[in-house]
C-alpha cells in the first residue's frame, strides 16, 4: 500500500508559481532547494503541493487540476472568483450541472484548477 504525500507540478520558475499557490491556499512555501524544488503547506491542505522547475512543462491542458472549495463561511462564489483573478488567475469559464456550478481558472503558469461551492 501507499498514501499519497503530495502533488507535484512541473514549472519553469518554483519559486513564484509557490508562492503564488501559497498566498491563495494561506500557506508558506515550506522548503525552497534552491528554487529548482519547493513545497507549499497549508493548515487546510491535507498534503503538501510541490514545484518543480523543468526547461519544458508538458504543453496542452493539465491531465490532474485541483479542485477548491469557498473557504468556510463564505458564500459568494462570484467574489472568491474575483479575488483569485486579481491575485493573478486567468477565469476560463464556468460550469452548472445538475445545480452544481464551478468556475475553472488557470494559475499564472496556465495550470487550470476549479473553484466550486461545497452549498
Amino acid at each position: 500500500m501507499a498514501r499519497l504525500a503530495m502533488i507535484t507540478v512541473d514549472t519553469t520558475d518554483a519559486r513564484a508559481l509557490a508562492a503564488w499557490w501559497a498566498k491563495i491556499l494561506g500557506g508558506t512555501v515550506a522548503d525552497d532547494n534552491e528554487g529548482w524544488f519547493c513545497t507549499v503547506s497549508a493548515p487546510e491542505l491535507p498534503l503538501v503541493l510541490g514545484f518543480q522547475k523543468v526547461d519544458d512543462p508538458t504543453p496542452g491542458k493539465n491531465r490532474l487540476h485541483l479542485d477548491l472549495d469557498l473557504e468556510p463561511g463564505e458564500t459568494n462564489r462570484a467574489a472568491a472568483v474575483d479575488r483569485l483573478v486579481t491575485a493573478g488567475a486567468t477565469h476560463i469559464e464556468q460550469h452548472t450541472i445538475s445545480g452544481f456550478t464551478w468556475d475553472v481558472l488557470a494559475d499564472p503558469d496556465g495550470n487550470r484548477f476549479c473553484l466550486g461551492d461545497p452549498h
